[in-house]
């Protein structure tokens, strides 16, 4: 028996060796073959794991550097895959004077056909914006899930309300028939925060569909089925920060993983200062490096190993999951050398995609800084095709219940738009009425059904690419003032026991029903022409209340009148004799009749039309 007891004691200390170097995260666990993008950083999580060393035995497959940071339990293992790497699994083995202390499966996967090539959203497409927690429950089951600690609360506007990935799929027909080609869901990664986690913008876990929607699986489900339907699926992202309770947060890679990590300041939202050659750089420190709120700890993306992982995180869910688009939150507000990396890596892997970034500014100069072309004084190059036209999206809202007059109304529209000379490419901003985070536009124009035809007319018809927000259709409303829990209200119908149904079209009042067919119509319209996809654009100034713009491409033409008088309204014709020339008939678009061309054209109060020039 004494015998016994030192190899007993040396078997105890030998097992808890090996559990000390247990892995706990592996980050991406897999990757594809024939990537560009193909020497792959892994962030490797485990105790004490930086005192071992990786190996890997799969042809073509190498390790070309480790790195360590000042957190032992951290290491960072660069792999790279040759173009002539077989899919396959292997074991990652990690070792400790040659022993393997702790090993990881993992896979590279085959390449969907042409997935480099995909095609990205354009201009053909009009985009629904939905927010998932309230667009419709399609699995109750999901609604509460182990681990995750809000539970669902549909009484309370700022709670879990239980939309889900299946409520979406279970109404991609719906969205199909309305005329939309792309759909982007608020983010779906977990956010596993003890209040306020529907809206996604917390993540705590970049890696992983919330429970609560659903599973990977099941969003890369959702995704083929839309593609099968004729609609695009884009991603949000969010590069600027994470959710307080992310994984990170209990054990952080490093001392300097996010902004002001030992006590943090908040930002100014003060976006000019990335310009501003007057700025002073404590303003811009603020901005980029301070946290929104203390919820959302500010990711410091100087770190290489911090943007290696953002960028491989944006690569892996695109190629996973057959995204058409990626919209990145709160763009400005992340480090300007590493966007500009982070979208060159995107465009270099998928050179037809399309990224769209979120720049909250009225200002065309700060958006415009941000978009792909541009030529900034500054040195920065932008390598992102797209940003949502916030200036345009601000004056719409103003304008339409302005009165007119020589420097309001209208003319501010007009004037905004001859900003675009700033842009390197306007035709490719995404224009939006509203979204997510702004009142509902049927309540901003006083609940007027005529201003707010006005509205997606002008949206569906102007250069670049429509955003609608789901439920505008059947006229949402909510305060005037930010109210995010009433704006992100519930679909209705997308709930067993709704009394009012969007989909179906059960308990909605005659406005809310004119309200959905005027959108079908004009959706499906925009939808097969071609001159709305790829046509120039001429505008005239406005005149008497009367905003005018055509479309056109080569022997094409959409006119388009914006008409806020409230009385009938005759509008001369003269000025669009290049145009109307030779013509005989327009098409009302809306109305599906003809109209003869002459001299002049009596626009009905409040109405604005939509005419092909035949």
């Amino acid at each position: 028996m004494m015998r016994l007891l030192p190899l007993l004691l040396l078997l105890c200390t030998l097992t808890a060796f090996a559990q000390s170097h247990t892995i706990y995260h592996l980050e991406p666990a897999n990757w594809w073959v024939g990537m560009k993008y193909h020497q792959v950083e892994l962030m490797v999580h485990g105790d004490n794991i930086s005192a071992t060393q990786p190996h890997i035995a799969y042809p073509g497959v190498k390790i070309l550097s480790v790195v360590k940071t000042d957190n032992p339990n951290y290491v960072f293992v660069t792999i790279d895959i040759a173009a002539n790497t077989k899919p396959g699994k292997f074991p990652i083995e990690f070792q400790l004077n040659g022993e393997t202390q702790s090993r990881f499966e993992y896979a590279l996967f085959e390449r969907e056909k042409n997935s480099a090539q995909r095609q990205g959203f354009s201009a053909k497409d009009a985009i629904y914006l939905i927010t998932p927690d309230r667009f419709a429950n399609g699995n109750p089951a999901n609604d509460a899930m182990p681990g995750l600690t809000e539970q669902p609360d549909r009484a309370y506007k700022g709670g879990r309300h239980g939309g889900d990935i299946a409520g979406m799929m279970q109404h991609l027909d719906y969205i199909a028939s309305m005329g939309f080609t792309q759909i982007w869901p608020n983010p779906l990664t977990e956010n596993n925060q003890p209040r306020y986690s529907y809206h996604g913008y917390a993540a705590t876990n970049l890696y992983l569909i919330d429970a609560r929607y659903g599973t990977n699986d099941d969003f890369k489900r959702f995704v083929q089925k839309a593609k099968q339907k004729g609609i695009g699926v884009i991603q949000d992202i969010v590069l600027n920060h994470i959710g307080s309770e992310h994984w990170w947060m209990k054990d952080l890679p490093a001392s300097d993983w996010l902004n002001f990590q030992s006590a943090p300041e908040f930002t100014n939202h003060r976006r000019t200062t990335v310009q501003d050659p007057y700025a002073d750089t404590r303003d811009k420190e603020l901005f980029v490096n301070g946290w929104f709120v203390n919820s959302m700890p500010d990711l410091n993306q100087r770190n290489p190993q911090m943007a290696n992982y953002l960028i491989q995180n944006s690569l892996w869910w695109i190629e996973y999951a057959g995204l058409s688009g990626v919209r990145e939150d709160t763009y400005g507000y992340a480090d300007e050398k590493f966007l500009s990396r982070w979208a060159k890596a995107i465009m270099d892997e998928y050179p037809r995609f399309n990224i769209v970034g979120e720049e909250w500014s009225t200002n065309p100069a700060v958006v415009a800084h941000w978009q792909r072309g541009k030529e900034n004084k500054s040195g920065h190059v932008s390598h992102m095709p797209s940003v949502m036209d916030f200036p345009i999206h601000e004056t719409l809202r103003h304008v339409l219940v302005e009165e007119e007059s020589w420097d309001k109304g209208f003319v501010r529209l007009y004037e905004m738009l001859a900003n675009d000379f700033v842009y390197a490419d306007p035709f490719n901003l995404v224009v939006f009425p509203e979204n997510h985070d702004t009142s509902r536009i049927y309540s901003v124009l006083n609940e007027d059904m005529d201003l707010f035809k006005t509205a997606m007319i002008y949206s569906a018809t102007m250069r670049g690419i429509p955003q609608f927000y789901y439920g505008s259709e059947v006229l949402l409303t909510s305060p005037k003032e930010r109210d995010d829990g009433a704006v992100r209200a519930d679909m209705p119908g997308g709930w067993k026991d709704d009394s009012k149904n969007a989909f179906t079209g059960k308990g909605l009042t005659s406005k809310e029903k004119d309200a959905q067919l005027f959108m079908k119509t004009l959706l499906s319209w925009r939808k097969k022409s071609e001159v709305i996809h790829r046509g120039h654009l001429r505008h005239y100034a406005p005149e008497k209340g009367v905003y005018v713009y055509v479309r056109y491409l080569d022997n094409k033409a959409v006119m388009v009148l914006l008409n806020k008088n409230k009385q009938d309204t005759t509008h001369s014709l003269g000025a669009y004799k290049e145009f109307l020339n030779g013509k005989k008939t327009m098409r009302d678009v809306l109305a599906n009749k003809k109209i003869a061309v002459s001299d002049s054209l009596v626009l009905p109060a409040k109405t604005s039309l939509v005419l092909e020039i035949q």
